[in-house]
């Protein structure tokens, strides 16, 4: 399987033996140019498995599919989210931002309550996230954790890695908390989308059985198109299920 341990073993290698025989300069270059450019797909290729295993859609050949909204929760859009969830009888999983969380605690128990499955999307959401030590991603994972079950009672499984980067300090970090990478395998790109309709027509053309569906609760252009997309779908046969019941994999301890 390609991934950081094997790769990195296999350059180790190739490395060792090529200034063994003699390479110059320029071939050695080029291995760990080669090498780094793998480094950067990995990290940035949530379904790679490349530094960690992270579910990014569920095994089934049944037309079955889990929404997933990131980023919240925001006051206005995470409840009309809601609002039109609850008409549609849909579940949903809500990644969330743990800076977000204190304000909106009402909004999360709501969402708890309503049958929803809360995820951890880390602390600060910061850009540099991805650059973060083992210790300081494990400490946001762990503040978020704690955010959490104090606000449903529940200890929570599920993280999201922000932007969908994945590092071997990431990967431990997730590893030692003992929670879930969960990913996506249908990326809506609502956060960049100009159209409702053109998002529309791209989400739907992108459905598969088992399919992850990422949107984000803080657009309100995926609040617009949201009733569209559901009604759709079920006229193409899909049936909205719990991410917990699509992969098979509990999300609370």
């Amino acid at each position: 399987m390609l991934n950081f341990k094997t790769i990195t073993i296999a350059v180790a290698a190739l490395l060792a033996l090529g200034i063994a025989g003699g390479w110059q300069w320029p071939n050695i270059v080029l291995l760990v140019i080669g090498y780094t450019i793998l480094l950067a797909w990995g990290s940035y290729r949530i379904d790679s498995q490349f530094y960690m295993p992270v579910i990014c859609s569920g095994n089934t050949a049944e037309k079955k599919i889990a929404l997933s909204f990131d980023d919240g929760p925001d006051p206005v859009t995470t409840a009309q989210v809601l609002d039109i969830l609850a008409t549609e009888k849909v579940p949903a999983a809500f990644f969330c931002i743990g800076h977000k969380l204190e304000a909106q605690a009402a909004l999360l128990q709501r969402a708890d309550r309503e049958g929803h499955i809360i995820g951890n999307h880390s602390y600060s959401h910061r850009t540099a996230f991805g650059f973060s030590g083992t210790a300081t991603v494990k400490e946001e994972l762990t503040r978020v954790n704690d955010m959490l079950e104090k606000i449903t009672g529940r200890r929570h499984l599920f993280f999201r890695p922000p932007f969908g980067v994945t590092n071997p300090n990431i990967a431990r970090a997730v590893r030692q908390t003992g929670m879930k990478a969960i990913g996506w395998n249908v990326r809506s790109l609502d956060t960049v989308a100009q159209n409702g309709e053109k998002l529309l027509a791209n989400v739907l053309g992108s459905l598969k059985p088992g399919a992850i569906v990422l949107f984000h609760d803080t657009m309100p252009l995926t609040v617009d198109i949201l009733p569209h997309f559901i009604e759709s779908a079920r006229n193409l046969g899909y049936d909205f299920v719990r991410l917990d019941e699509l992969i098979n994999e509990k999300a609370y301890a």
